[in-house]
């Protein structure tokens, strides 16, 4: 039977803020699913959906925690009172080579909202069931629903996309929810440094909580010159016969002009003759393109790449950061630093853009 729920809403118009409206969700069917949710991850993507222009209006939120209230026929793995994460990425391979699309949301008053895969800035939400994952009863179900977005595209991008290993030096721009949960990777696998980049001594302290070796205060110096002085090998050397001097992997987890070309310049050239150069790696969600130069690119043979989603399959990923928190290995209850009730969203928004949440914020609905 359809459910009742409170769901944020974006406007269609520029400038208009979130809404919490009454919604009806409708009966799941096919491969859908209805979840009653415990609490969501309140994401810095999002602001993108809220200040770009609409075609209609949108409905947010991409990581949660809940409970499976209802299922469609297709349904397979998941029944009612399953306790599930949401999240945005196809939970496997199976699920993701079947085509889905963007979802539809009539709203009481007559409009239709639009989102990608899903949302869970909701008490409860229907989402394809390629976006839900059954997970274990009894997990801390606040704390832990923001590895569906923060965690994975933090983690995974240093656990998958870059492949970090012990030993490997590591800078991380940008240390709020997904920035600390790639340092948290980066120390579970052994690298050494881990290097925080950001733009008040405070965060940066907070990422040292997590593994974080150094900081760097971008605010006060140029955050690329720091890094280099900190890496200096002077036992190897790079074609021009210069003392290789940057990491081996930096990651980007703003997006911003300027820290797309930092983490580029912030790694290593290759040992000629022995080794390529350092990696960076794109996690932000970039809203500008990027003129690189090619010629430090091509001599160091360094690498630019980029990383959706943590390159995750959150099927196999899940489990492996639940068991994390509960051996201490990610303190996802450290990195929640703050949470709203839903009727809060628009303060939630303000403080997120505005740089008041250290770690991850969240939205609880009990």
């Amino acid at each position: 039977m359809p459910v009742e729920a409170r769901v944020v809403v974006i406007p269609q118009e520029d400038g208009a803020g979130p809404e919490v409206m009454d919604v009806t969700l409708p009966d799941p069917r096919g491969h859908q699913v209805v979840v009653k949710q415990y609490a969501s991850g309140v994401c810095h993507s999002q602001l993108h959906t809220i200040h770009n222009p609409r075609a209609a209006p949108a409905v947010l939120g991409h990581e949660s925690t809940g409970e499976v209230v209802a299922v469609g026929d297709d349904v397979t793995g998941l029944a009612p009172g399953d306790t599930v994460m949401v999240t945005w990425v196809p939970k496997d391979q199976g699920s993701a080579r079947r085509r889905g699309g963007p979802l539809q949301l009539d709203l009481d008053d007559g409009r239709t909202a639009t989102s990608i895969n899903v949302f869970t800035w909701a008490t409860h939400t229907i989402a394809d069931e390629m976006f839900v994952v059954k997970v274990p009863e009894g997990i801390d179900v606040a704390a832990t629903c923001i590895i569906g977005c923060a965690v994975i595209t933090g983690a995974g991008a240093v656990l998958h996309t870059a492949e970090v290993k012990a030993g490997n030096s590591v800078a991380v721009f940008g240390v709020g929810g997904v920035g600390l949960s790639a340092v948290a990777a980066a120390k579970f696998v052994g690298a050494d440094p881990i290097i925080a980049v950001d733009l008040s001594d405070e965060k940066l302290d907070f990422a040292k909580r997590f593994g974080a070796t150094h900081g760097v205060n971008a605010s006060s110096g140029d955050p690329v010159e720091e890094i280099r002085t900190l890496t200096t090998d002077e036992h190897r050397f790079d074609i021009l016969r210069q003392p290789l001097r940057g990491v081996d992997f930096a990651f980007d987890c703003i997006g911003h002009q300027s820290t797309m070309a930092q983490i580029h310049e912030a790694t290593h050239a290759g040992e000629f003759g022995q080794s390529r150069g350092g990696t960076a790696v794109l996690v932000g969600v970039p809203q500008r393109s990027l003129e690189l130069d090619t010629l430090h690119l091509f001599i160091g043979e360094r690498s630019f790449i980029s990383s959706l989603g943590g390159s995750c399959e959150p099927a196999v990923d899940f489990p492996r950061f639940l068991q994390w928190h509960e051996d201490g290995d990610l303190d996802l209850n450290s990195l929640v630093t703050q949470s709203y009730p839903i009727d809060d969203i628009g303060q939630a928004v303000d403080d997120l853009e505005n740089g008041r949440i250290a770690g991850r914020s969240i939205l609880r609905f009990d």
